[in-house]
């Protein structure tokens, strides 16, 4: 993992990029600039209406009309023609799917698209834990399901950069954690990930580096575990047993080794828990934006 500054190679250049839709007295998209590095999986959170989406439909070719530099793979956006759609692959929330065929049938017409090589379906629907639905109708599947075959599908056509819209959306632990192990693969290949999420325990885990978008701009860019170190405290929590009930107290790390408190509370045998007072990604993500999940 990266985990810091993007490395040299970007994939998506994007500098003081302006969207603004027609009646709109206002930018959706006002300046915007950052870089993605190849191998790189970035996080792009923000609250509703932030222009992540906007942001997104411009860098898969949806939406032409804008002003700035985007630059995806080494070339402007605008100069790319349907042979784009051969190097990226896009994994919307809500995914649409033929629902009267099979799932292996749904990712085999999709991958009939695409020139060759492409992706073994069967293979790809394993690693969603879709194998033993391969052969039935796309039409009985549960939201989580349809959620996964989406994510298979944009990965079929073996491309070098994906674009993933909430790619754990209503998806249990179990599948959760299957989804984040195919995403680590994919990027293990080489490919990079350009990854919007509200799912912060996703983003912490997933994410090199993580942007934060509020009206229209950048906020601020750092890897998780800056933003954490930075937005925390530098400290531990101790929980510890008091009578009947449970206390809480905070300590300054640099202190510990003579803190007569926190001495006392190990000594003593009463504690629970201890935790650092980093700042979480949610708490971050609150700070910044200024709102909520």
């Amino acid at each position: 993992m990266l985990r810091g500054r993007p490395a040299a190679g970007a994939v998506i250049e994007v500098e003081d990029l302006r969207v603004r839709y027609r009646g709109a007295d206002r930018y959706a998209v006002d300046g915007m600039s950052f870089r993605v590095a190849r191998g790189e999986v970035f996080g792009f959170l923000g609250p509703n209406g932030a222009g992540k989406s906007t942001t997104q439909r411009v860098l898969t070719r949806l939406l032409r009309g804008y002003e700035g530099r985007a630059e995806v793979l080494g070339r402007p956006v605008r100069a790319w023609g349907p042979d784009y759609y051969q190097r990226i692959g896009v994994g919307f929330e809500l995914p649409a799917h033929f629902a009267k065929l099979t799932a292996v049938q749904n990712l085999e017409a999709f991958a009939s698209l695409f020139e060759p090589p492409v992706a073994d379906a069967r293979l790809l629907l394993e690693r969603v834990d879709l194998a033993d639905a391969a052969d039935r109708a796309v039409a009985t599947f549960s939201k989580g399901m349809q959620v996964r075959l989406g994510l298979a599908r944009a990965f079929v056509n073996l491309p070098d950069l994906v674009f993933l819209d909430e790619p754990t959306s209503g998806l249990d632990p179990v599948h959760t954690a299957a989804v984040r192990s195919l995403i680590r693969e994919q990027v293990d290949e080489g490919r990079t990930v350009f990854l919007t999420t509200h799912d912060m325990a996703t983003a912490d885990e997933m994410c090199d580096r993580v942007a934060f978008v509020v009206a229209g701009r950048i906020a601020d860019i750092d890897s998780p575990r800056g933003f954490r170190l930075r937005y925390g405290h530098h400290g531990v929590a101790v929980e510890y047993r008091d009578g009947d009930g449970t206390r809480r107290r905070e300590f300054r790390l640099e202190d510990l080794p003579s803190d007569p408190g926190f001495l006392d509370l190990l000594r003593t045998g009463r504690v629970e828990t201890i935790h650092s007072t980093e700042a979480s990604l949610d708490d971050v993500f609150v700070r910044i934006t200024g709102g909520r999940l």
